[in-house]
């Protein structure tokens, strides 16, 4: 579904990502794991055209989308939920859900998503007409995850979606994740949370400063000692 080969990408006179290579087929969970500031953010930047590459190509579905506006991309199911949430705080929880269908491709069918939404995530449901600003971390997480499937994903990219939730929240994220990836949705978790990563994860990626120093299935990943030098600077 998704080929990035040789990505190079930065701001400013800084590189960020050197040579990536990374494929995502269709219905996988893949896993993007790595240190604080290892590259995973701007990767999935990348992806959602937030950042431009400098040298690569990115293929979905086959076509070339190096170069394709942000907007379109969203167009065709590329989908980010971001790292921090992002939730429109002073709106609703109804108001940002329906933002999440507002584009043209989604927006047909936002009444039909609008309630897979509330089924899959009930919590949503009684606090629709709930400022978001007022609800929890992982509240807010799930609304956020739920704003991202009012798009119509054909690849959910999630960056960092455990970061600063309570235990319990943890689990009832990733509850979400693999109930999502187990109807067929193609998923890419971005996460500096390892454990949690490989437990759920068909394949993964270690990102170290930028360079791709580990992939394959979670079990090689973990026994990996580069995975640990990565995380550790062991």
């Amino acid at each position: 579904m998704l080929e990035v080969h040789g990505l190079v990408a930065g701001y400013g006179a800084n590189a960020v990502l050197e040579d990536v290579t990374v494929q995502i087929g269709s219905g996988k969970l893949v896993g993007l794991l790595g240190a604080n500031n290892a590259g995973k953010s701007t990767f999935i930047n990348c992806l959602s055209g937030i950042v431009l590459a400098r040298a690569g190509r990115i293929l979905f579905e086959g076509e070339d989308i190096t170069c394709m506006s942000p907007k379109a991309r969203v167009e065709r199911g590329i989908i980010q939920v971001p790292e921090g949430r992002l939730v429109f705080p002073d709106m609703t929880v109804r108001e940002n859900l329906l933002l999440g269908g507002f584009n043209g491709t989604a927006k047909p069918h936002r009444t039909k998503r609008i309630a897979e939404v509330l089924e899959l995530l009930p919590r949503l449901q009684e606090r629709l007409e709930q400022p978001a600003g007022t609800m929890s971390g992982g509240e807010q997480q799930m609304l956020a995850i739920g704003r991202g499937l009012m798009a119509g994903p054909r690849l959910l990219m999630l960056d960092e979606p455990s970061l600063g939730l309570a235990p319990r929240f943890v689990q009832y994220i990733f509850e979400i994740i693999d109930r999502l990836h187990a109807e067929g949705l193609t998923v890419l978790l971005v996460e500096q949370n390892l454990n949690l990563t490989l437990r759920h994860a068909d394949y993964c990626y270690v990102l170290e400063r930028g360079r791709l120093v580990v992939e394959g299935t979670s079990a090689h990943v973990k026994d990996d000692p580069r995975t640990k030098s990565a995380y550790l600077g062991l």
